[in-house]
């Protein structure tokens, strides 16, 4: 009998030709991996930079010596050049500071001021260090050819100044000096809690919110009926109309003093006085978490919808036969088919709310306890013009998402089959 051994074949995925098509896949991504990084990945290494230095709004601009060139008369024969120098920073020296200038020709220089050096017509001054805030004013004597327009120089100095200064500052940017004061301070923040609260409220209660809204406008415009695609139409014009439109009917609307919402209520009896919606505690915090529903269930009202209407229609003749009840048909057939869809809307809602800034900016401004870790980024770096405190934050934001993230993808997607 003939013992026959089956030949070694090597794994699959593992052969030449298989790593040969790996290295091509990668050949190919290798472009879209590096925009993502460049658009993506720097900005967010940059962030976590900022937000271990102590860099202030003005930090942003590195200091340097500002140069300024006029001309002024000092008699008829005689005119001066004058250099000003400037350092705008509030608390750092610029050492190494140099001016550097042309003169044209048909002009001579006098005498120089004890910091410049005269090369053919190449002026240059040794300035040293200028320290914050300080200011510097050199005046250069010169007198002019026959023949040489004096007017065109002083025109040609007011349009474009050709003197230029150059000098060496420490930049807070890139420089080795860290600080975990930004981080002590948003959380040593007597309001971090109630931010923190608004912000978990907001999320929570408008994402839910609006999968909720968009499944019940779903179950309705499932059924043909006449009518059914305007009504489909109407029910988007919440999501594609424009926010500050909207943001500001809502505020004109709702208005305490000529807002028609307050002047109905009042007349019908359901009010003794003006209600001020956006403007009391914790009121306004509930209209934004409504404006935020009413805005975004369209989204999910479509993804939903497009789901449904996949689903096979047997299943629920069959329970329709077995006298099963619509709401008997809708938990045991529709849910369990919806729970997929459901799942990525809620991630995707869930972050898209989290780090939803304009909605309440537009209509709080973040006062009356709407103050969420958006608007408290944009506060924190511009309101307060501390960058470092509102980059700070942004990483605190960044860090929630990214555990809510990594808990949903691992246990909550897992269960429902994604």
């Amino acid at each position: 009998m003939t013992d026959i051994t089956p030949s070694k074949t090597p794994p699959r995925g593992h052969g030449p030709l298989a790593r040969r098509e790996a290295r091509l896949a990668w050949g190919l991504l290798l472009p879209t991996i590096l925009s993502v990084s460049l658009v993506v990945v720097l900005p967010l290494l940059s962030i976590f930079w900022i937000s271990f230095k102590p860099i202030g709004l003005a930090d942003l601009r590195p200091p340097v010596p500002v140069a300024r060139e006029d001309l002024r008369d000092a008699g008829e024969a005689t005119q001066h050049i004058r250099y000003r120098l400037q350092n705008r920073s509030q608390d750092k020296p610029i050492t190494d500071v140099v001016l550097t200038d042309t003169l044209p020709e048909g002009v001579t220089a006098g005498i120089l001021p004890e910091q410049c050096a005269l090369d053919g017509a190449a002026l240059t001054c040794t300035i040293g260090t200028l320290e914050p805030k300080s200011r510097l004013t050199l005046e250069l004597p010169v007198t002019f050819a026959e023949g040489f327009d004096a007017e065109a120089l002083e025109d040609a100095i007011e349009d474009e100044t050709e003197a230029l200064a150059t000098g060496k500052a420490d930049n807070i940017l890139t420089n080795a000096e860290f600080t975990f004061e930004n981080f002590a301070r948003i959380f040593d923040d007597d309001e971090f809690l109630a931010v923190l609260w608004a912000t978990v409220f907001y999320t929570v209660v408008g994402t839910v919110g609006a999968l909720v809204v968009g499944l019940f406008a779903a179950l309705l415009l499932n059924k043909e009926f006449k009518g059914q695609g305007i009504l489909r139409g109407l029910y988007l014009f919440p999501y594609v109309a424009p926010v500050i439109a909207v943001s500001f009917t809502w505020v004109i609307l709702l208005d305490p003093f000529s807002g028609s919402v307050n002047a109905l209520l009042v007349q019908m009896g359901l009010a003794d006085a003006p209600i001020n919606f956006f403007g009391e505690r914790p009121l306004a915090l509930i209209m934004v978490t409504v404006f935020e529903i009413w805005r975004y269930f369209p989204l999910s009202f479509l993804f939903i919808l497009a789901r449904m209407q996949s689903i096979d229609t047997d299943m629920y003749e069959a329970a329709d036969m077995d006298g099963a009840s619509p709401f008997q048909q809708f938990w045991y057939l529709s849910v369990p088919q919806l729970l997929g869809i459901l799942s990525v809307l809620f991630l995707l809602r869930f972050i898209w709310t989290f780090n939803k800034f304009d909605d309440i900016f537009l209509l709080t401004g973040g006062n009356a306890g709407t103050r969420t870790l958006t608007v408290n980024v944009y506060e924190q770096a511009f309101a307060v013009s501390n960058i470092g405190a509102g980059a700070a934050v942004a990483v605190v934001v960044f860090c929630v998402l990214l555990v809510f993230s990594i808990f949903f993808l691992k246990y909550v997607s897992r269960e429902e089959g994604l």
